[in-house]
C-alpha cells in the first residue's frame, strides 16, 4: 500500500498523531479513537493493523499489552516527496515569521 493511501484515512492520521507523542498501549489508542470517531474496537484494530503492515507503526509486546509507536521510515519517504513542493509555502512562512517578529517589537 502506498504511503498516501495509508495517510488518506483520518482515523489512521489521528492514530499517528497520538503515537507521535510517544508509545501508547493499544487499549489507550482504542479509547481515544472510539471517543473521537465513534467506531468499534475491531475497527480501530484494523486501522492499527494497516499502520503496522505498511510500516508506519511498530508494536512490541509487554506482558499482555501491545505497545504501539511510530516508525519514522515511511514518513521520511513522504517528507522526501513533499520536498519538491516546499518552495511554494516556505517563503510565505518566512514572511509570516518576519511579520510576527515585527508585531512583537511594535507591541513592546
Amino acid at each position: 500500500m502506498h504511503a498516501f493511501d495509508v495517510l488518506r484515512d483520518p482515523v489512521r492520521r489521528r492514530i499517528l498523531e497520538l503515537l507521535a507523542g510517544g508509545e501508547h498501549p493499544a487499549g489507550a489508542v482504542v479509547d481515544v479513537i472510539q471517543r473521537e470517531f465513534g467506531i468499534t474496537q475491531a475497527a480501530v484494530s484494523q486501522h492499527l493493523k494497516v499502520l503496522r503492515d505498511s510500516g508506519f507503526a511498530r508494536v512490541r509486546v509487554d506482558a499482555a499489552r501491545r505497545i504501539y509507536a511510530v516508525d519514522p521510515e515511511p514518513l521520511r519517504d513522504v517528507d522526501a516527496w513533499l520536498a519538491r513542493f516546499r518552495r511554494f509555502w516556505e517563503p510565505k512562512l518566512d514572511a509570516l515569521e518576519t511579520e510576527i517578529a515585527r508585531g512583537k517589537r511594535t507591541a513592546r
